[in-house]
């Protein structure tokens, strides 16, 4: 099994495996390397690499000595694993030393392995935590985004509410109110009607004290004349035969002449129980609206009969 092989075996991500191989040289160097940076991710080492020089690797024949930097005591097994660590940190003050760096023993090699699997659970541990936490941050958003969106939408229907009742109160008390007025109307047009009715009463009774003229006798020849005269024929209708045409079907219908299209639709309402807004005769064309509904059958031509449409 390749070094790289027994790495990836470890549990170490291959392509960090091959950059630690290369850097420390040997399957011991790169565990080292790979412990040091253990918290970079392998973007990061690609722009180190990008940026600086490759750390020089041992030559043939070169014997390992121990240096030691006197910045921060870091020891190491050969030069060039000291050159590399110059250019890493910066640091410029090494010294050989006299101490030899014994290599890992196996039971070593796994102690470091298992803190370097321990190290990198801990990580995906903390990342975990931090995903999750950002998760909750996220929920909280959208929990809050979605209780304001709610919150909003109950408002605007509220508001609908309102403005829906509101209109509502002043349809009706305008229905209310136009009902009021056509009544007075009929109110006042039945009073007139019955003014007049005892009016011309009076005149029949009495008619020297509207006319005095008509008391005094005719002439001879005005006298002579008067029998040979054909007396106009008067037709007073006083009923009106009705044909309604409604949304649930025909209605045949004899009222009074003097009957106000109020209560032709009153009457309807009462039988159909359909509210009626308007008549409409098709011959002459003609409609008579709510605002109408205070003349009488008579008054509004349809005396002695007619066919209606009823909306």
């Amino acid at each position: 099994m390749s070094d790289l092989d027994s790495l990836v075996d470890m549990g170490f991500d291959k392509e960090k495996s091959q950059m630690a191989l290369k850097k420390g040289g040997n399957l011991q160097g790169a565990i080292d390397w790979l412990d040091k940076n253990a918290d970079r991710s392998i973007e990061q080492l690609k722009a180190d690499e990008a940026e600086d020089a490759e750390a020089p690797q041992l030559e043939a024949g070169e014997t390992a000595r121990s240096m030691i930097c006197n910045e921060c005591q870091k020891k190491f097994r050969s030069m060039a694993q000291a050159q590399f660590h110059a250019e890493k940190s910066g640091h410029t003050d090494f010294a050989e030393s006299t101490e030899e760096i014994a290599p890992l023993t196996e039971e070593e090699k796994k102690a470091k392995l298992a803190e370097l699997r321990e190290k990198a659970a801990e990580r995906k541990a903390k990342q975990a935590v931090e995903e999750k936490k950002e998760q909750k941050r996220n929920e909280e958003i959208r929990r809050k985004h979605t209780k304001e969106s709610d919150d909003a939408k109950e408002e605007l229907a509220r508001k609908e509410q309102i403005k829906e009742a509101a209109k509502k109160r002043q349809e009706k008390a305008d229905d209310i109110a136009a009902k009021k007025r056509i009544k007075d109307k009929i109110e006042a047009d039945k009073a007139a009607r019955k003014a007049k009715i005892e009016e011309e009463k009076r005149m029949r009774e009495n008619p020297a004290a509207y006319n005095p003229g008509a008391a005094t006798a005719p002439s001879g020849a005005a006298a002579a004349a008067a029998p040979a005269a054909a007396p106009a024929k008067v037709v007073n209708h006083s009923e009106a035969r009705l044909r309604l045409q409604t949304p649930s079907g025909n209605v045949m219908k004899t009222m009074p002449a003097e009957t106000t299209l109020f209560e032709v639709a009153e009457a309807i309402k009462h039988e159909k129980g359909t509210d009626v807004t308007s008549f409409t005769q098709a011959f002459p064309r003609k409609t008579w609206s709510y605002e109408d509904f205070g003349l009488t059958l008579k008054e509004a031509g349809l005396v002695p009969s007619a066919a209606l449409v009823v909306k």
